[in-house]
């Protein structure tokens, strides 16, 4: 990045960290923020199944809805109701004094619930773990959970995990020995890594011989456009160049120049903050201290770093518009623009005029590690690229920027825009 660009950044992370608390998550994702009709009627629904299952050994409440449908809010509200009652010491509530926990496999996230209990006097830090975590402190001491919740549950791992500390055969089977009522909020369009490898037929079998209930979300709260670029996005997501729709709800722009791009994304970050760049795993990154670097043309920006010891997650860092970001570290959150980069694993197939996956062009080679046991594993790889995809195309709240690295894709995205608005 040259000097120019870099002093610019620095005024860019002041301007962000004085914009308005409204693009902080914890505002978005608080227990305290009013509920749609449908999220309201939904937790309704959790609770009495809570209070109806308390008794039995093993109840599995399965929340789905596609990425923007408002799952992470409505669990946390869940959760809040659920623990207000567990600490309010009425004998006549049968869920006071229960144990409870929320638990998601995402450090990022984690932080963010950490950091709204601070504000919420029935919530406690602690009752917010990594699954493996839970698991383990409560084989450790033979315990048991009445009820426990789980966000991003298509992150739990489905194979043992010895870097992690997972020595079982699978995260939702431990966590369902250990509680009375499980509630898992589950999309498996999310699914990035083979020992996460989730599909709705696996989890059916989970929901075999127990009491069991499925709940749905279905009314998008992200994508803030109509239904026309929301289909063009699915449609994207899955491989599919559909004719471009012009929605002027939406900034939806397809870039020549990533260079370009990026400068359009901090402008539109001086303006209203929460913009990040991304991209899609296609370019090398490793975990050993050093900075690595994206390059598309006269773009060079290096990759987001961990920092594990900070407070805020990645996407609200101040700093953060100086870096690009992956999956990893935008799953579960919202931007107002996202700027998203189509890595080399994504090219165009004039033969069929679709995407071509390309699985080994992506960097990402921790998401194909585990594969015993998985059916057609190429075919699984191309999967979780495409999830990975459909993560990075649904963050922008108000926009997407987009810039291809294979030039016939970026020729074909460009065309799909021109031919929609010549008609």
């Amino acid at each position: 990045m040259s000097p120019q660009t870099e002093q610019q950044g620095v005024t860019l992370a002041e301007d962000a960290a004085s914009l308005p608390h409204t693009n902080a998550a914890t505002s978005k994702l608080s227990p305290a923020r009013p509920l749609s009709p449908e999220q309201n009627a939904l937790l309704k629904e959790v609770l009495s199944f809570c209070s109806d299952h308390l008794d039995d050994q093993s109840a599995l409440l399965v929340i789905e809805g596609a990425a923007g449908t408002g799952k992470s809010v409505v669990l946390n509200a869940i959760f809040n109701a659920i623990q207000t009652r567990a600490r309010s010491r009425n004998p006549a509530d049968p869920l006071s004094g229960t144990r409870n926990a929320l638990l998601v496999n995402h450090p990022e996230m984690l932080k963010l619930y950490r950091n709204i209990a601070a504000d919420m006097p029935a919530l406690k830090k602690a009752d917010f773990e990594r699954p493996t975590t839970f698991i383990n402190r409560l084989h450790k001491s033979d315990g048991r959970a009445d009820i426990v919740l789980v966000d991003e549950a298509h992150l739990l791992l489905t194979r043992p995990d010895r870097y992690n500390h997972f020595k079982q055969q699978n995260h939702l089977e431990e966590i369902l020995e250990l509680a009375r009522v499980v509630i898992i909020v589950f999309d498996p369009l999310q699914v990035l890594k083979f020992k996460s490898h989730w599909s709705t037929t696996m989890l059916d079998k989970f929901r075999k011989g127990r009491p069991t209930k499925t709940l749905h979300l279905t009314t998008q709260f992200r994508v803030g456009s109509g239904p026309a670029v929301r289909h063009w996005l699915d449609a994207l997501a899955e491989g599919q160049i559909l004719p471009c729709p012009h929605d002027p709800k939406f900034d939806l722009r397809i870039y020549d120049d990533c260079a370009q791009l990026y400068q359009d994304l901090q402008a539109r970050n001086r303006e209203v903050g929460l913009c990040r760049l991304l991209s899609t795993y296609d370019y090398p990154y490793r975990l050993d201290g050093e900075d690595h670097f994206i390059k598309e043309g006269r773009f060079r920006l290096r990759w987001d770093r961990s920092k594990p010891e900070e407070k805020l997650p990645w996407a609200e860092r101040p700093d953060t518009i100086e870096e690009v970001g992956s999956v990893y570290t935008i799953q579960g959150f919202d931007l107002n623009y996202a700027g998203v980069i189509l890595g080399p694993s994504l090219s165009y197939d004039a033969a069929t005029d679709s995407i071509r996956v390309d699985p080994s062009r992506y960097e990402d080679s921790a998401a194909f590690q585990g594969r015993d046991g998985i059916a057609a594993p190429e075919k699984a790889k191309e999967r979780v690229i495409l999830n990975a995809l459909n993560v990075l195309l649904t963050r922008g709240m108000n926009g997407l920027y987009l810039y291809a690295h294979d030039p016939a894709l970026r020729k074909r995205l460009l065309n799909s825009r021109i031919d929609i608005q010549n008609d």
